[in-house]
């Protein structure tokens, strides 16, 4: 069978190239006007490709790899076969991500899957939407009406974005996406199937049953943004929903209603968000991390995955655990209990 390639064939970079833009330098007598047009590992590198080592475990495939060229860190400069072109660099995975962008720019940001341009056969666009030259509308997809949206952006198939909604330039809006209630900035990416904008979650409880609370903000995306496929952002109640600048969103991430998240935050798959929280600059939140109503989490913070975090977290420290902690206390925590486990005579009567 015919292997697809789903993306354009390069047509590539000399070693010389690569040394420039990446600051590298070259090591021996470097081919510098190798071609390089393609990315691989180690050990599934063909002649053609460039990779990368940074970790002692994947030495023994740097001693065996058939790659053209290969970024190294100053401490494997030597272990390289002769026929590998070698450039030094101190960060050699950043290199190899630099140039697989160059290589590759149209797995940096989505393309419509429809290869259309303009308003396609199929798009339903309100006769009241502004959209500016450059915007793509595939097949399905509704623009509600006083919907703006800006040149080079891309609205994929079956996507819907509501009334007067505000999108910016070069952004790409997934298939099945839906951004209702929401201003988004520019060059933001919003994978397939995201939920934008919806009601939040919010009742009051009473003997007659639950009434249900209006949620009137907004949701704010700043530029540079991008949202995993699957994820949901539920607009404000009584303020806005924001999420700041720059900030990486994984899949089937759940923001609620009231969330403030600053700028630079990596959010990873499976957090839970409840209302009302506030997270500062450069946090980073593991898989599967739930955070509490209200709770504050000062910047540059890290969050170990799983954890449930109950408490306000001061700036710039690492917290893991349930409930969450700071991590030289949780690791204390989970060595004495273990060792409390492993005693003699526990836990034989629940054996029994």
């Amino acid at each position: 069978m015919t292997e697809p390639i789903f993306f354009t064939r390069p047509s590539g970079l000399t070693m010389g190239e690569i040394a420039t833009f990446t600051a590298a330098t070259t090591a021996g007598d470097a081919p510098l006007e190798r071609r390089i047009v393609g990315v691989a590992s180690l050990d599934q590198a063909r002649p053609s490709d460039l990779a990368f080592l940074d970790k002692p475990r994947y030495l023994s495939d740097l001693l065996s790899t058939r790659a053209g060229v290969c970024l190294l860190s100053p401490r494997y400069a030597d272990h390289a076969p002769p026929h590998v072109g070698v450039l030094v660099v101190a960060q050699p995975y950043r290199a190899f991500v630099e140039v697989a962008r160059r290589l590759y720019p149209d797995a940096v940001r989505p393309s419509s899957l429809f290869e259309g341009a303009g308003i396609v056969p199929g798009a339903h666009v309100h006769p009241a939407a502004r959209l500016e030259n450059g915007v793509t509308v595939d097949p399905g997809a509704v623009v509600g009406p006083r919907a703006e949206i800006g040149s080079g952006t891309r609205i994929g198939a079956t996507a819907v974005v509501g009334p007067e909604v505000r999108i910016g330039r070069d952004c790409t809006i997934g298939p099945g996406a839906s951004i209702i209630h929401a201003l988004v900035g520019d060059r933001v990416i919003v994978h397939p199937g995201c939920r934008i904008g919806q009601d939040g979650f919010g009742f009051v409880g009473g003997p007659s049953g639950h009434l249900k609370i209006p949620q009137v903000g907004r949701v704010i995306i700043q530029d540079n943004v991008e949202v995993g496929a699957g994820t949901t952002i539920d607009r404000g109640a009584i303020r806005d929903t924001v999420v700041g600048e720059g900030t990486k969103i994984d899949n089937l991430v759940q923001v609620g209603h009231n969330v403030v998240i600053g700028r630079h935050c990596i959010l990873c798959g499976q957090v839970g968000i409840s209302g009302s929280v506030t997270i500062g600059d450069f946090v980073l939140l593991g898989a599967r991390v739930g955070i509490n109503n209200g709770v504050t989490i000062g910047e540059g913070a890290q969050i170990a995955a799983t954890s449930s975090v109950n408490d306000d977290v001061p700036p710039g420290v690492r917290w893991g655990g349930t409930p969450a902690k700071p991590v030289r206390l949780w690791l204390r925590e989970m060595k004495l209990l273990e060792q409390m486990a492993s005693r003699p005579g526990r836990g034989e009567a629940d054996d029994k």
